[in-house]
């Protein structure tokens, strides 16, 4: 692959994956599938799309890997990572809060003091307790935040949410918000005369 080819990461599986894909063909682009591989080229000039693992998009975008991508905000937020924000892209929208069972003594914020919460998002849910002064043991898993309190893991989740099924399955009630996101058009620092084109392209 050149060097000198112009890069779109998008998430390669997941509910970002096919609102990008439409985004990205409402915008004229088109990516000539290729198989099993995770890197597409496109039909209009020296652009190529690049499937990644939502968690390092933001780390391939800081690092100049690739120069556009499309992500959840709430993943740009937990992983602290250097990408300017160009265009919020209106789909993806979620929830990121804070979840007890129904039946939990646990009614307000205050009360997760000395309680358990599991989460994918430690980061932000650190930067959450420490602004509310609330003292809680942070447990980090990797998925199915859901079931943690039913195995007695947490006391509580902090957890993206969309439509609020997954809770109702598990039993789970929100007791305060963290983060509103949705997806992001991102980039980084540098830019070229092919670069600001497609950004252009991009905005449309």
């Amino acid at each position: 692959m050149k060097k000198n080819r112009l890069k779109i990461a998008i998430q390669k599986k997941g509910r970002l994956r096919e609102s990008s894909l439409n985004f990205l063909t409402s915008c004229g682009l088109k990516f000539i599938p290729n198989g099993c591989s995770l890197i597409q080229k496109s039909e209009q000039g020296e652009i190529d799309l690049i499937f990644l693992r939502d968690d390092d998009i933001p780390e391939y975008v800081s690092r100049g890997i690739v120069d556009f991508a499309i992500i959840g905000r709430n993943v740009l937020l937990e992983k602290q990572m250097a990408a300017k924000t160009i265009r919020e892209l209106n789909f993806a929208k979620c929830v990121l809060l804070i979840a007890v069972p129904i039946n939990s003594l646990i009614k307000k914020p205050k009360d997760l003091n000395n309680k358990r919460i599991a989460t994918t998002y430690p980061q932000l849910l650190k930067q959450y307790l420490i602004k509310n002064n609330i003292n809680s043991t942070i447990i980090q898993i990797s998925g199915s935040v859901e079931i943690t309190p039913e195995l007695d893991l947490a006391d509580a989740i902090c957890d993206i949410v969309q439509t609020g099924n997954t809770l109702k399955i598990h039993k789970l009630k929100p007791i305060d918000n963290i983060l509103e996101s949705q997806a992001l058009l991102v980039t980084n620092n540098s830019m070229n005369y092919a670069k600001q084109k497609l950004k252009e392209l991009l905005l449309k």
